[in-house]
């Protein structure tokens, strides 16, 4: 009998890459049902999962009674919690992601998959501060740990998806166009395929549970400079794209209030600490090697999306 796979965020670019990633694979579709939790099962990309013969049901993780018909029945859980840049950012996300793993618990879940991201306060130990969207899913992922069910996490680097969409290259005036941040033109990024490639490492610990028991796959294809992503945005365009290097006070005004303060302690992070710490490098290569199906360069993401400048 099929091992029930419930899929938390599965209309999102995480849990629908692990969605279409176990539906598509000859052994996990055969191992595992999938059923998406999304909160509105009849928008149309919860009707496409359907068409794919994927159960869809209606879950708020600020709804616990929504939770528990969600898991009813669960054998493994792959939770994301969504991370809101306001006053609330840690107890809202953490109480949710909690919950999330409580019910599961409850419901007799035997395993849980967590998308994470590293200790960066314990990390740059107090050289870089209002690192709360790193801490609040560390902190999650440290209660998934207390409890009495098997677990593994999922730590996604920098999204190659940025960088076509809030993050996308902008005219400078003179014809040539701008990738504009706070961080050295030299600062290496972990850079993955969210919708494309979350699938292949969380496939990998759906493969073998056993094997990764305890293990986090700090995810991402490769590191990237700045210099470098404005090159390969440049090569895929026919456009010349150069970075530009600002003040932060400058940054903070191209991002939505609120925001500012934390998505520059992001930024400044990574630059320093390389994403995981001084052993990033090394937990990358683990990553990828242990990955389930090639990944994707950020070149061959931008020849699959097509992507133009005007």
């Amino acid at each position: 009998m099929s091992k029930l796979l419930v899929v938390f965020g599965a209309t999102g670019q995480q849990g629908g890459s692990v969605i279409n990633s176990v539906v598509n694979d000859p052994e996990l579709s055969k191992i595992y049902k999938v059923r998406g939790v999304t909160r509105d099962p009849s928008a149309a990309n919860a009707q496409a999962l359907q068409q794919k013969g994927v159960e869809v049901v209606k879950g708020d993780a600020d709804d616990h009674e929504s939770l528990k018909r969600a898991l009813q029945g669960a054998h493994t859980v792959f939770i994301v919690t969504v991370t809101i840049y306001d006053a609330l950012i840690k107890l809202r996300e953490f109480a949710q992601g909690k919950a999330i793993a409580d019910i599961a618990v409850a419901a007799g879940a035997q395993y849980l998959i967590f998308s994470t991201l590293p200790d960066a306060t314990t990390i740059a130990k107090g050289a870089v501060s209002n690192l709360l969207s790193f801490d609040v899913k560390f902190e999650i992922e440290e209660y998934i740990r207390t409890l009495p069910i098997k677990s593994a996490f999922f730590a996604p680097g920098t999204f190659m998806q940025n960088f076509v969409t809030f993050s996308s290259p902008q005219p400078a005036g003179d014809g040539t166009y701008s990738t504009v941040s706070v961080v050295s033109p030299t600062a290496k990024f972990p850079l993955i395929d969210i919708t494309g490639d979350t699938g292949k490492f969380v496939g990998a610990i759906l493969a073998e549970p056993d094997k990764y028991e305890g293990k986090v796959f700090c995810a991402a294809t490769k590191f990237y400079t700045q210099a470098e992503i404005a090159q390969e945005l440049s090569k895929a365009t026919g456009k010349t794209v150069k970075y530009q290097q600002v003040p932060v006070e400058v940054f903070k005004g191209f991002l939505p209030p609120g925001s500012g303060e934390t998505m520059v302690a992001m930024l400044q992070y990574i630059q320093d600490y390389g994403g995981y710490g001084p052993q990033s490098k090394e937990l990358v290569e683990w990553s990828v090697q242990n990955a389930r199906g090639k990944l994707s360069t950020f070149d061959e993401f931008l020849a699959r999306q097509n992507y133009t400048l005007q």
